[in-house]
């Protein structure tokens, strides 16, 4: 069966419509059963709120409307930190936890949930690699359902990032950082191991407000007014890369998890509903920040300073490092400048209402 990918155009005044109608043309109450549990795998990058970073409040109430008006009543929301981020202060920043309140949707701390060694089933090509000792994975994940909530956006570590990269933040410990040097690989792992503990995935993507540059935090915000879904996690980045103006298939994990088997990331295979995207090109191009920049240059150039920089305790610097550069230097002014006018905008009045 070919893989479908809905996209839709929207707008502020009609999101929250315009989201039940893409969820009903993706066909998700046939994929999705009612009777078993479906975790929302939400997207934190960052503990603030910065457009197109994280999932936007209006992407969770549409999703949250949905779901109760179609009695899916057997929902948990989640999320996990790294080590630069705060998971109730992205809660709180990014405006979800009223909206989960309102909807009845629980929500579970992965770094306080417990997590179990998995031993995946099929072969994996990284992350024997990074975690010899084993890989461990939330034990609440085994058996249940996933709904992830990705944004569109361009990262610096994998060009751009989507439902694929969704599941990182959610399989793998706040240490995950370690990934990053054969992240394309670990990235097809997951999806591997989603499909063996995940009786049925799905996501949604938000490109109402998309992020162009340097993501996935020090990006430029782009009112793209595009709403995605499919269950098919290869074919929604195939497509949310195409509008980007990127070549899917030149993307490393989204070829590989085409080669293997995983899903489509051609897009002569994928059907696309909703909207005719033939002639949409946002044009966007990926940058890297000062963080992204030296991580990969230590960990895949001077690999020699690898293992004593983030092995050990020094490793505490680059956290620091991290943290300082986006939330003490480039969010107070940058990053403030942008937002002051994205509040200005209709998407940007939108959030100031939530």
């Amino acid at each position: 069966m070919k893989s479908k990918v809905s996209v839709l155009k929207t707008r502020p005044e009609t999101v929250l419509d315009d989201y039940k109608k893409l969820m009903d043309i993706s066909g998700f109450k046939k994929v999705i059963p009612k009777d078993k549990e479906l975790l929302l795998k939400l997207n934190l990058s960052w503990s603030l709120y910065y457009p197109a970073c994280s999932t936007e409040p209006w992407q969770l109430e549409g999703v949250l409307k949905y779901l109760k008006n179609n009695n899916y009543n057997k929902i948990n929301a989640v999320e996990n930190k790294t080590v630069v981020t705060n998971v109730m202060k992205g809660v709180k920043g990014n405006k979800w936890g009223p909206l989960m309140d309102r909807y009845n949707c629980p929500f579970t701390r992965l770094d306080t949930a417990e997590w179990v060694t998995y031993k995946p089933k099929h072969e994996t090509r990284a992350l024997n690699h990074i975690f010899p000792d084993g890989h461990k994975i939330p034990k609440i994940f085994i058996g249940k359902n996933v709904l992830h909530f990705p944004t569109l956006k361009t990262h610096g570590h994998t060009t751009m990032t989507g439902a694929m990269k969704n599941a990182f933040g959610g399989l793998i410990t706040e240490r995950r950082h370690h990934s990053h040097k054969m992240i394309h690989e670990v990235l097809v792992d997951l999806l591997q191991i989603q499909k063996e503990i995940h009786p049925k995935l799905f996501a949604v993507m938000d490109g109402a407000v998309a992020g162009n540059g340097k993501g996935p935090r020090t990006m430029l915000p782009v009112a793209a007014n595009l709403l995605l879904a499919s269950e098919d996690q290869v074919a929604i980045d195939a497509v949310s890369a195409k509008l980007m103006g990127f070549d899917p298939m030149k993307i490393p994990f989204i070829r590989m998890a085409h080669d293997r088997g995983l899903g489509t990331g051609d897009i002569k295979q994928i059907d696309i509903d909703g909207i005719d995207i033939s002639k949409i090109n946002l044009h966007f191009h990926t940058g890297k920040s000062p963080v992204i920049f030296f991580d990969q240059l230590f960990r895949k150039k001077l690999k020699f300073i690898e293992p004593w920089l983030f092995h050990t305790g020094l490793f505490q610097l680059c956290v620091f490092g991290s943290a300082f550069y986006h939330d003490k230097l480039w969010y107070p002014t940058i990053g403030k400048q942008r937002i002051r006018k994205f509040s200005k905008t209709p998407w940007g009045k939108l959030f100031e209402k939530y």
